[in-house]
């Protein structure tokens, strides 16, 4: 960063001095130039060419060294004390931001656009100090920032999308989230995307902007999540009975919860079966166990206690036509 701000500000100070030059020359001053500057060199009489030269640079730096000097050190003093002041309040920025718990992406990420853009400032106030016209290179800048801002569009409303999810937190780093229809566990929250490692686990890159801009499914932060399952039984069997076997094993399985309290109802007289909801809660983490234990235990819990989970079932009648 240190090298990087001197070179910004040579890289500036160059860039200026050519297009106040480029602005200043047209064809008939040009022609006019090559006739009369005293920096010209004449190819027939170099020698006389270069002693002309010389003393020209010799009465300018006669004249103007004192003020040139000046305003060289006025530059300096401007680029080294603002680069100071604005490492320092950076500084102060992000250590404000930590002590409001701000996340720690953000925080840096801030700090460096801060620092840039004040470095950006000073640079061009030590261009001015120095002599050299800024208005056309403040024009120059704006110009530029509006061609990158078109061209970006997309890239900012990332960025402002992860600005605003870093804030207000509907996910962090671990959860299981459905995000566009994606289910996966977060991994990385950065300033233009997340990434989530999904069940199969691919890592999956998902732009901010798509992800504020659809439905987001938290399953872990609540810490409990219910477990749905449809389970039928013969209507030969008695319904209470039923309820009873499946109850017993919701209860006597550790996994799931006490409170709230498991729920089994009727919720459908099938073709072939009554089918129940059974519905224990758990936590997060033990979902899948609960869910795939649960269907196991209650089917070899139905079939010990007599009751059975029927296969589908039609009945076919055969009507004989009538013979003529």
């Amino acid at each position: 960063m240190k090298k990087l701000s001197l070179l910004l500000f040579i890289a500036v100070l160059s860039i200026s001095a050519f297009a106040a030059e480029a602005t200043e020359k047209t064809p008939a001053t040009e022609a006019a130039t090559e006739e009369t500057s005293p920096l010209s060199v004449d190819l027939s009489n170099p020698q006389e060419s270069i002693v002309k030269m010389y003393d020209t640079i010799s009465d300018y730096l006669a004249e103007n060294g004192v003020q040139l000097l000046l305003n060289l050190l006025a530059a300096a003093a401007v680029f080294f004390i603002g680069k100071f002041l604005a490492k320092l309040v950076s500084a102060l920025l992000y250590k404000a931001m930590k002590k409001g718990k701000v996340d720690t992406t953000l925080c840096k990420f801030v700090k460096n656009l801060f620092y840039v853009g004040m470095l950006l400032i000073v640079v061009i106030t030590a261009l001015g100090a120095l002599g050299i016209p800024t208005a056309s290179f403040v024009a120059v800048i704006g110009a530029a920032g509006l061609a990158l801002g078109l061209a970006l569009q997309g890239s900012l409303s990332n960025f402002a999308a992860g600005v605003l999810m870093i804030i207000f937190k509907p996910f962090k780093v671990g959860d299981l989230v459905e995000i566009s229809g994606t289910i996966g566990v977060v991994k990385e929250i950065e300033i233009f995307h997340t990434i989530i490692c999904s069940p199969e686990n691919l890592k999956i890159i998902i732009p901010n902007a798509q992800a504020t801009g659809s439905n987001i499914i938290n399953y872990t932060v609540n810490g409990t999540r219910r477990v749905d399952l449809v389970i039928g039984v013969s209507y030969e069997d008695d319904i209470k009975k039923a309820k009873e076997v499946m109850l017993e094993v919701l209860k006597s399985d550790p996994l799931v919860l006490d409170s709230p309290a498991p729920f089994i109802g009727v919720s459908e007289l099938a073709d072939s079966s009554v089918n129940y909801v059974v519905r224990p809660w758990c936590k997060v983490a033990d979902y899948w166990d609960v869910y795939f234990g649960t269907t196991e235990k209650v089917k070899y819990a139905l079939e010990a206690n007599g009751l059975t989970i029927p296969f589908p079932q039609r009945d076919v009648h055969m009507i004989n036509a009538p013979t003529s």
